[in-house]
């Protein structure tokens, strides 16, 4: 029962900082979305910025996994991409937690997580190989420090023009996807 209450909070967390963002989203929210008063809330987290961390726990455990499930003879660019990919899908289906980026207790939380900080470095681990096998092989530019290239990935979870244009126009989420995988990967420069 425990451990089902806990998910629901930090399914309610994730959606709510998903839709909102970290400093939008209330504790009285996170309480009433999933039925239970406050003070039993803080009885599984004692603060918004433990909410926050576990959904950040459960996002990276969630790319863990994602990125272990991928064919190990991929290639490096195509496991590049299918990775962008799934963030920005996530996003898009209002699964991809916000988080602001100069928040310092927000930041002293997630860096005391062991869970979230293991989680970021396996990934940041994995990707940054990738990253530099496929500049080796020419696919990304070698010009580019492998940690741009890795930020900007990383940025693509949190892209806010995949609701612009998801919004502005009439396209579905494959052509979002379609085009903004195509402006990063592919560049602004016609070829």
């Amino acid at each position: 029962m425990l451990l089902a209450r806990e998910s629901a909070i930090i399914e309610s967390v994730n959606r709510l900082l998903a839709e909102k963002g970290f400093e939008a989203m209330t504790v009285d929210e996170v309480a009433a979305e999933v039925g239970i008063a406050k003070a039993s809330l803080y009885k599984h987290f004692n603060s918004k910025e433990a909410l926050a961390c576990a959904a950040m726990e459960r996002a990276m455990q969630r790319a863990q996994d994602f990125i272990q499930a991928l064919p190990e003879h991929d290639a490096p660019l195509h496991k590049l991409k299918a990775v962008t990919r799934w963030t920005m899908q996530l996003k898009l289906l209002g699964q991809m937690p916000s988080l602001p980026s100069q928040n310092s207790s927000l930041r002293a939380t997630l860096m005391a997580s062991p869970a979230y900080m293991d989680g970021l470095m396996q990934v940041s681990d994995v990707l940054g190989g990738w990253i530099e096998q496929a500049q080796t092989l020419g696919e990304i530019n070698p010009q580019l420090p492998a940690i741009a290239v890795l930020y900007t990935l990383y940025a693509r979870a949190c892209d806010p023009v995949l609701e612009f244009l998801k919004m502005g126009n009439d396209l579905t989420d494959e052509a979002v996807l379609d085009m903004v995988m195509s402006s990063c990967f592919e560049g602004l420069q016609a070829r």
